[in-house]
């Protein structure tokens, strides 16, 4: 889901991409929604780092968990 100029969004899958999942087994999917997810992590860490180049591994994996849940986890006390 993306926001422009106040407007909601929501993005689909266009038929040729979901033919080729369609014919994927679900092991194969939930690696790739994997692969995914590590690849998000990756990109989100290197901003983090960038943005707050004084923090340790802990504050950036807080951060990252705080970014992926949309702020519901990551915000606790420490």
């Amino acid at each position: 889901m993306r926001e422009d100029a106040g407007m909601m969004h929501i993005e689909t899958m266009d038929d040729a991409m979901a033919e080729i999942l369609s014919k994927k087994s679900e092991v194969e999917r939930l690696a790739i929604a994997a692969g995914m997810c590590k690849s998000a992590r990756i990109i989100i860490r290197g901003a983090v780092q960038s943005e707050h180049p004084d923090w340790d591994v802990d504050q950036v994996n807080r951060e990252i968990a705080r970014r992926i849940s949309h702020g519901l986890v990551g915000n606790e006390p420490t």
